[in-house]
């Protein structure tokens, strides 16, 4: 591919394998720190359910697609990879931590730091689980205590307050082989709720206390900061795709019909319908067309949305945080494009609501699709991929279309990154290739 004249080792490329769609992407970062985004791909997932991969084969096809398009689009072949893990198998707890240091006139360095996190490590799990994400939350030296950042101090004591995420091996290793099984290789896994934290939210909402609510296809994440750091997470087993199955239900469609339904006509608040079109449905052939007011309509919605509102609301109060989330919520993902869901946020929880789009970190001139929530994990998973690459990093072949049957495994310029990350690195160790 002759055309390419993208500097390979400052592109990076993320995959965003959800319940609705699987989504390449690949970009850089410019001279001003914005995200030039160069390749898109996305294609409709079938083998993925509630986040969770279900069926090998589909979920492989359909990320080749993507990175097929992708691929097009960036002038470019993909070798390295950084994907997103979600699902209702994510679970987080807290634990505290401490270190007794044997110089107490020497500082803490970042050697103490990453000792205390190493020691979480160690926790006993249930069965199948393993920690993805060791996240501090505030450091006590000696009698001090809410320190964001201990180093350079002086103390005998130091302890910790950590929030863990933990989930389990084979969901994890079931992603890492579908992703093998396309070609690639993958630098690093990141939880796809904190990926999208950091397409859609301000550094000021992370700091004043927000909670991140993505509504996706089969799972609906939730992602709480305040001072800038990650409060608590939760997962809860349904979003959208639940919504689609009760209007197939209360209004006896079709599935696609379902789906159509509640894209183009579909209201969270039935008190904000106020002509009450009636919509009519082609029937089956030979029978009459079926009518559905729009009312009605958005009365299945509304209920549907409550419930998930119900749970959010839950998630809120067990965190503790629920009178200190001074930006409220910011609603992303595919089901926040539900007309009025923000309304019925505010009215069901009393929190100010936004909704999140994924514009703010991107560079001028990016096509007015990635402006859409939908895009808000992928890109959030691609602004990790770019901050987390090790210098000279090659995570892609520039080659001649004719060679491109083989560039996966035998491209020229190929360079594993010299370090992976702790996640891939030590996640799939502990469980053997049987399990799968």
């Amino acid at each position: 591919m002759n055309e390419t004249v993208h500097n390979n080792q400052e592109i990076a490329v993320a995959i965003d394998i959800g319940t609705t769609k699987v989504c390449a992407i690949a970009g850089r970062r410019n001279e001003y720190g914005k995200i030039e985004v160069l390749g898109v791909g996305r294609v409709k997932s079938e083998g993925v359910s509630r986040g969770v991969v279900s069926n090998i084969d589909k979920t492989v096809k359909a990320i080749k697609e993507a990175v097929m398009i992708a691929e097009r689009n960036a002038k470019c072949k993909f070798k390295i990879v950084h994907v997103g893990v979600a699902g209702q198998h994510i679970k987080s707890l807290h634990h505290h931590g401490l270190l007794v240091r044997h110089d107490s006139n020497s500082e803490i360095d970042k050697n103490d730091v990453e000792k205390l996190i190493k020691d979480m490590h160690k926790l006993v799990l249930p069965p199948g689980d393993k920690i993805l994400h060791v996240i501090p939350q505030e450091f006590t030296v000696d009698d001090e205590q809410d320190i964001i950042d201990p180093i350079g101090m002086s103390g005998v004591r130091l302890e910790a307050n950590f929030h863990i995420i933990t989930g389990q091996i084979t969901a994890s290793r079931n992603i890492m082989k579908c992703v093998e099984k396309v070609g690639l290789e993958i630098a690093d896994m990141t939880l796809e709720p904190i990926a999208s934290a950091a397409s859609v939210l301000s550094e000021q909402e992370k700091e004043a206390g927000v909670a991140l609510v993505d509504i996706g296809g089969g799972t609906t994440d939730i992602t709480i900061f305040k001072d800038g750091i990650i409060r608590h997470t939760a997962v809860i087993p349904f979003g959208g795709n639940v919504i689609t199955k009760d209007i197939r239900e209360g209004c006896t469609v079709m599935n696609d019909q379902a789906e159509k339904l509640k894209v183009k006509f579909g209201s969270a608040l039935s008190r904000e319908i106020f002509d009450n079109r009636i919509i009519t449905i082609p029937g089956f052939k030979g029978r009459d067309p079926k009518e559905i007011s729009e009312k009605n309509l958005a009365r299945i919605i509304e209920a549907r949305v409550e419930e998930i509102f119900d749970y959010v609301l839950w998630e809120i109060r067990r965190s503790g945080y629920e009178r200190k989330l001074i930006a409220g919520i910011v609603l992303t993902g595919g089901g926040s494009l539900l007309r009025h869901v923000d309304l019925l946020s505010e009215k069901h929880t009393g929190l100010p609501t936004r909704r999140g789009e994924p514009v703010e970190n991107l560079a001028h001139g990016y096509s007015s699709d990635l402006t859409s929530p939908v895009y808000a994990t992928a890109i959030g998973l691609l602004i990790t991929a770019i901050d987390n690459m090790p210098e000279n990093a090659v995570v892609f072949d520039l080659e001649e279309e004719d060679h491109a049957e083989d560039v996966h495994t035998e491209g020229r310029g190929r360079k594993i990154f010299s370090k992976l990350f702790t996640y891939t690195k030590d996640f799939f160790e502990a469980t053997p290739d049987s399990e799968f």
